[in-house]
């Protein structure tokens, strides 16, 4: 499959959808499925939970397509839109559990910067997906996409407060299953 880069091709093809023709609609979600299951899978449980993610998240870019007003990327746009929509998608399928306040652990064992630079980005992404998912939530829209603890109290419904705390926890977790792992291949004893 050939993937279309220049950004004449995209502006073509998103008039073309705008126009309502399936073709282009199935050319631009070839285009970006690949990449944005990526994204998904950051807030899905499992595969097929993410390939659902991925739909509604189409869907919802064939949408509102209209509102796209090329300001910026148009891949950073449907990109918004898909973490918006995994997160709607898990709210209405998973329980959150909000964790409310965590104390700040102190004397914590440091990570080898050796097994950090050897950990490739799938091993990094295995170890974050087996936090819980108001840890994984909050880590992944601070630490991957880039948004404050305000707007993630706004995208998530809770406190600022708590937003910083379960990042917080979070990557406490995400220490001690590296230190884990570290102790794991290399023999280390803590």
């Amino acid at each position: 499959m050939m993937l279309l880069k220049p950004a004449y091709i995209i502006d073509e093809l998103i008039t073309r959808c705008k126009a309502g023709e399936r073709q282009a609609q199935e050319l631009l979600y070839k285009q970006f499925a690949a990449k944005m299951l990526g994204v998904c899978m950051r807030y899905a449980t499992d595969r097929m939970e993410a390939e659902d993610m991925l739909q509604n998240g189409f869907i919802k870019v064939f949408k509102k397509l209209e509102d796209y007003r090329g300001d910026g990327a148009f891949e950073g746009w449907v990109r918004r839109i898909m973490v918006h929509s995994a997160i709607e998608y898990y709210r209405k399928h998973h329980k959150m559990v909000q964790v409310m306040d965590v104390t700040e652990i102190g004397n914590e064992p440091s990570v080898n910067p050796t097994v950090m630079a050897n950990m490739g980005v799938k091993d990094l992404m295995n170890i974050i997906r087996q936090l819980s998912p108001g840890y994984k939530m909050v880590f992944n829209l601070y630490a991957i996409e880039g948004y404050s603890h305000r707007e993630i109290a706004g995208i998530v419904g809770i406190t600022e407060g708590a937003s910083k705390s379960q990042l917080s926890r979070a990557r406490a977790i995400l220490k001690d299953m590296v230190l884990k792992m570290e102790n794991k291949r290399y023999g280390y004893a803590r």
